[in-house]
Order: structure tokens, then sequence, then C-alpha cells
């Protein structure tokens, strides 16, 4: 059977009860979203939307394993996976002793078969959001914390769930009005699978376990119902 068939002849179950804080742990793939306080704008210019992709890649990317992306007006939405716990450790081994953080000390000081990553990653997307947050309260002479505290984190449940979530992912300029036709939007990884300039996304892992670009695309296609994905979306 076909990914697409797959996909099509089973619909996910709705999860009775969702932990929108699950902890990032080690080679599990994750749905990631932050939102603004009192929901301002995240994003005023393309300057602002390039440094956030910079800060990403300063200090998280190294650790995951990026699938798909979307900034919106206000909030953003990453598909990821959480390298390995070998990864990871060889990751923050080659960090100078002097740089290293706190979880990144506690993390060394494990034991290597006890070791897990998810403190390590939350710090890392702490200072990820931190260091955002100061460009654009410097930039905008704005004070105060520009994130909501606790960001969202959905463990990805399935194949289903998985398929469906990168297929969302990208159709959110749609559904929050930015513009008529998702596959135009520049800020998601959606026009990022139709070329093969380099990127930091995991590229040849989605079209593989789509199937190939294809398959990708008409799996788009399919997946365009909404009501479809009351299960997965975890904005409010």
């Amino acid at each position: 059977m076909g990914l697409l068939n797959f996909v099509k002849k089973q619909p996910m179950r709705k999860r009775k009860k969702i932990d929108y804080h699950a902890p990032l742990i080690a080679s599990h793939n994750f749905h990631v979203y932050n939102r603004t306080n009192n929901k301002e704008i995240l994003f005023k210019d393309d300057e602002d939307r390039k440094t956030f992709l910079e800060k990403y890649k300063e200090y998280v990317s190294d650790y995951v394993d990026t699938y798909a992306y979307c900034l919106l007006g206000n909030h953003f939405h990453f598909v990821l996976r959480v390298k390995s716990v070998e990864k990871i450790t060889k990751i923050v081994e080659s960090i100078l002793r002097d740089r290293l953080g706190i979880a990144q000390k506690k993390f060394l000081k494990e034991e290597k078969r006890n070791r897990t990553v998810f403190e390590v990653m939350e710090r890392q997307f702490n200072k990820f959001f931190t260091s955002y947050a100061k460009y654009f309260n410097k930039k905008y002479k704005r004070q105060g914390n520009l994130f909501t505290r606790r960001f969202k984190r959905i463990a990805v449940q399935n194949e289903v769930h998985f398929g469906k979530l990168i297929c969302y992912v990208h159709m959110n300029p749609t559904k929050h009005k930015l513009m008529a036709d998702y596959r135009k939007y520049y800020w998601s990884s959606y026009q990022t699978y139709l070329n093969t300039n380099s990127t930091l996304l995991a590229r040849n892992v989605i079209l593989d376990w789509f199937g190939g670009i294809n398959s990708f695309l008409e799996h788009h296609i399919l997946t365009d119902n909404y009501d479809d994905m009351l299960d997965i979306l975890i904005e409010d």
C-alpha cells in the first residue's frame, strides 16, 4: 500500500489527551509552536524573518533535523526530529568548556547510558527565543517578554499524524489568510522542496518518506480540509 493510500484509508484518531509540553526526547519527531505575548506582531519585515531563521540556525538546528517550518504574523511552526543522544553528545563535547551552559554541563556529567537530552533541548530553544527577543526589542525600542513563556511542542504520534503535519504547517499562510495560495508563500519550507538549492532542511529525508516529489505535491493537494486536521492543532 502506498503512503497516500495509507493516509487516505486510515484517518488519524483523535487523541483524548494532548501533552502540549512534551519533553523533547532524543530520536523523536515533534511539532514545535510558539507565539508572542498578547498576539503581538512577531515579524515586521523580512529582516526580522531572516534574523529569526538565523537565530534558529545558531541555537537549534545543530541539535535537530528540520523537516518543515512556517513563519506567520504572530507565531511560527516547526516540524523537527531531535537528534540521537550520541549525536547530541558529540555536539556538546565540541563546545569549549568555558562556554558550556548549566544544562550542557549537567548532561555531560551523567553516565552515557543514562543521558537524556530534554533539558539541553529546552535550554537551546529558550536561548533561541531570548536572542531573537533581544534583537526585536532593541530594533523596535520595545521592553518585556516577546514570547509566551512555555512554548508548545507535541510529540508526533504516528505516520498519519506526521504526513498531515507537514502539509498543515505549509498550508498555514492560507489558513491565516496571509495568501490565497500557500504554495507561493516565501516564508515557509514548501518552496524549498521544489528546488535543489542548499538548505538546512532534511529535504531528502522527507521526499524519500513521501515517496518522491510528485507524491509530496499530491499529498498536499489531497490534504486540504482543515476539518480533518483538528486533531493536530496546537494554536490558541
